[in-house]
């Protein structure tokens, strides 16, 4: 992500400098740097050492970076040919890689730090360390990352260290962890019995029967906000030939993320997206003008290979469940159905209170169809994005291989943004596919396909649902809506009536029969987020009420049960935010 302070990242790119002098000074020139730049919270070094750099080292670490500070020492750049800096790098051979990648004359240029330490750097960096005297930083974390980024390369440790103007601003960025740590998905859905992985299907999670019904009612929502706009769906093979992937370019351009078997000696694929399957369901029948906007929807189980250090959770997955739908339509069609979907996108991440941001992703350097196409389509998604008078920004090159697209990324609680919804035009697969529909003057012609996901993928937005909420979901998606909890035994037979009256009302409700203290049922049942506790007594038996407490607010007194059940319709019904 880019750092838009640049004198911050002149600042941490400085700091950088001072972590490895610092680690060199430390533990000797066995330990091999290699590189170290700016990041959006701070700054990381990578390093190829025998001894493994553990929590007990940091600050140790630290202090001495805060006595090369203390000696104020300048920054100088030089110049040097690249023989030059062959031989002063010569003992470091991740220093000796990059050298010999730049061409024979490229003059190179060099950072000293006082006189015993030198890095390979374009810089800039501030003129001497008394600059960050008052610099804010604290080393975060130590992680693997293969040299490059490349699995074949040998594996470093990344020292990644939190660097701000001030402290305050670290301050507030440690709140900032603290806060997100309980907010993740991987801890929050496990202690409320939502989602787990397990080591025998890494990146493919398992969906508890809480977690099953946010998710069923997420689709329950996909389905009701699609219905009155005319989409149909359907279901495709979850594996396919391999001409399949040829046909549509997925097997040229994204094989390497594709699971790949044998079926009578024939190479066939896992699918990673849905959109070929769709394809020969159109091509199933004849269509006619008549028939266009085809909107067919997919709630396609998808597989792709990702790196087991990307996993995280239900943001970084190999299995997941893609809300698609693929509308095919006349080119004149094209912006009001565009407009569509960015009113559908809006109606349902208001219903979560998420707001969200556009972005315009153009032509990558690895695509398909011709420069002309592409320009088109993307002058399309402008002029529609400019008539809603709709702020976005372009993400150069990002477009899918084979179309321009619009990504809706939301923001969270935490001000984090995550990418979800998308709206893709696409020229190239229908023509691949040699998708036709019958024209008013009887001439076959290709329609235009634009590929549309809501969530994105259902398992990304319940992560960000998860961690939006700290896992206290609205009402309306909470998988448990109302905890009964009698005080004694001999308010169970009411108890009971009041479970049964609210499951007959559609409520998601539990019951705690236990042998426990009220506090205890109280406690526990507030630690797993219920929106609604309802505590019987004998003043409530007698009364034939309940004793509401609401999560985040608390006692809301005696209420009678038909009242109560009459106002928790009303929330669930029409969604309501609480």
């Amino acid at each position: 992500m880019e750092i838009k302070d640049e004198k911050l990242q002149m600042y941490r790119h400085s700091m950088a400098h001072i972590l490895a002098k610092a680690l060199q000074e430390i533990y000797g020139k066995n330990l091999k740097l290699t590189i170290g730049p700016a990041i959006t919270t701070g700054f990381y070094y990578d390093i190829d050492f025998e001894k493994s750099i553990i929590p007990e080292d940091f600050s140790k670490i630290e202090d001495k970076m805060a006595e090369i500070i203390k000696r104020q020492e300048n920054f100088v750049r030089k110049e040097v040919s690249k023989d030059e800096a062959l031989k002063l790098f010569k003992d470091n051979i991740y220093k000796l890689e990059i050298i010999n990648e730049l061409p024979k004359d490229e003059i190179i240029s060099l950072y000293y730090l006082g006189e015993d330490f030198v890095d390979l750097c374009r810089g800039p960096h501030v003129e001497n360390t008394k600059y960050l005297s008052s610099f804010s930083y604290k080393i975060d974390k130590v992680a693997g990352a293969y040299w490059r980024g490349n699995e074949k390369n040998k594996m470093l440790q990344r020292i990644y260290v939190l660097g701000f103007y001030e402290k305050k601003d670290l301050k507030e960025h440690l709140n900032f962890i603290e806060e997100a740590k309980k907010r993740d998905n991987r801890k929050l859905g496990k202690e409320l019995g939502l989602f787990f992985v397990s080591d025998y299907a890494p990146g493919m999670p398992f969906y508890e029967p809480k977690g099953l019904i946010v998710k069923n009612e997420l689709i329950k929502l996909w389905r009701e906000k699609q219905k009155p706009r005319g989409y149909i769906e359907i279901e495709t093979p979850q594996i396919m030939n391999r001409k399949l992937w040829e046909v549509s370019g997925h097997w040229e351009h994204y094989e390497q993320g594709m699971y790949t078997l044998k079926i009578d000696n024939e190479d066939y694929a896992i699918k990673p997206m849905s959109c070929p399957g769709c394809m020969l369901f159109y091509n199933e029948n004849i269509h006619s003008y008549k028939d266009l906007p085809l909107k067919i929807a997919e709630l396609g189980k998808v597989h792709r290979f990702e790196s087991s250090g990307e996993l995280n959770g239900l943001f970084r997955v190999r299995c997941f469940t893609q809300d698609d739908a693929h509308i095919f339509i006349r080119e004149d069609q094209l912006e009001e159905q565009i407009n569509e979907i960015i009113k559908l996108i809006d109606e349902i991440y208001s219903i979560f209170g998420l707001p969200y941001q556009f972005y315009l992703s153009t032509m990558p350097v690895n695509h398909i169809g011709e420069e002309s196409t592409w320009r088109k389509a993307e002058a399309i998604f402008e002029r529609c994005l400019k008539k809603s008078k709709i702020n976005y920004q372009i993400n150069e090159g990002d477009g899918a291989f084979y179309g321009p697209k619009i990504d809706y990324k939301v923001t969270d609680a935490l001000k984090r943004s995550w990418q979800c919804g998308t709206i893709q035009i696409d020229m190239q697969l229908p023509k691949r596919f040699n998708v036709e529909y019958v024209d008013v003057d009887g001439v076959k012609k290709q329609p235009v396909m634009l590929h549309r996901a809501l969530f994105g993928s259902l398992e990304r937005f319940f992560g960000v649902l998860i961690e939006h909420y700290a896992g206290a979901f609205p009402t309306w998606l909470a998988p448990v809506q109302v905890a009964v909890l009698p005080i004694v035994d001999k308010c169970m037979a009411y108890a009971k009536e009041i479970r049964d009256m609210l499951d007959q009302a559609g409520v998601r409700v539990e019951l705690d029969e236990r042998n426990e203290t009220i506090n205890r049922k109280i406690k526990e049942a507030s630690s797993q987020k219920i929106p609604y506790l309802l505590i019987i007594g004998e003043k409530e038996v007698e009364n034939r009420t309940v004793a509401v407490r609401k999560r985040g607010v608390g006692d809301q007194g005696e209420v009678k049960i038909n009242d109560f059940i009459k106002s928790i319709q009303e929330k669930i019904k029409n969604r309501v935010l609480e």
